[in-house]
């Protein structure tokens, strides 16, 4: 049954691989310019990235925009795991937000705990098993105040059980360019880079905490040099609650 379960979503992804590439090439087509006239995109170092056979784009994450400017000024097809809700909106605007995410290249998972994250894992090693560059935020979710978050071990398993090297990317002035909750961005320069490949060759220790961990602060610690940020040992998504958590003690004792 597993066996089947995992042929079948290799099927599904392989589908998706190939079959989004026109209305990906075509969005691609219509955007670049706009970025390019827009935006003016500083970029340094996009020689790292290997223009066949798979890899792993390891970005810090500042913004939602980071999912737009990124792929677009890589020339090959990058293929995101995105949250599941961003395709079952209802509406009008749901469709609308559907059809982008297939033409940018996402591939919808469930990224919830447990089981739902092993799929997320195996949708992963089937997009790099087809040759593909898959894009993945190390932090998980972005950042909620400029700094570099803990990274989650998804990467370093994804690295290790395919084989596939790792790209880590540096993203600039994404989260000025478009803020949390901001529909319509702020048009300013943004500035991309791409560093030299990683390599964890060690499928054998894919189900090794320890290792895992190391292999992931090793990427971490890359994107911190490469983007500047403070660095804080703490998952974004504890961040992000301690955040909430503040801001309803504050909202308690006003009241």
């Amino acid at each position: 049954m597993a066996l089947r379960k995992k042929r079948s979503m290799q099927s599904s992804v392989q589908s998706m691989v190939q079959g989004d590439k026109l209305a990906y090439g075509l969005l691609k087509s219509f955007l670049l310019p706009v970025l390019t006239l827009l935006f003016r995109p500083k970029v340094r170092g996009l020689r790292n990235v290997p223009s066949s056979g798979p890899v792993i784009i390891a970005s810090n994450h500042l913004s939602f925009s980071d999912s737009i400017f990124m792929p677009l000024v890589v020339p090959r097809k990058v293929t995101f795991l995105a949250k599941s809700e961003y395709f079952t909106s209802p509406g009008i605007k749901g469709l609308a937000k559907k059809l982008t995410f297939i033409a940018l290249g996402q591939v919808a998972v469930d990224r919830a705990g447990g089981s739902r994250s092993e799929a997320a894992l195996l949708t992963g090693l089937s997009v790099l098993a087809e040759g593909g560059c898959l894009g993945i935020y190390p932090e998980g979710t972005r950042s909620p105040d400029g700094r570099l978050y803990r990274g989650r071990t998804g990467v370093a398993r994804l690295a290790m059980e395919s084989g596939a090297p790792v790209i880590p990317v540096a993203m600039f002035n994404t989260a000025e360019i478009q803020p949390t909750g901001k529909v319509l961005p702020k048009i300013m320069r943004v500035k991309m880079v791409f560093g030299e490949a990683m390599n964890f060759p060690t499928p054998e220790k894919s189900n090794d905490p320890e290792e895992l961990r190391k292999a992931t602060d090793a990427i971490m610690k890359k994107l911190q040099e490469m983007s500047g940020q403070e660095y804080v040992d703490i998952y974004a998504s504890q961040a992000k609650e301690a955040i909430e958590e503040e801001k309803r003690r504050k909202r308690s004792s006003e009241e």
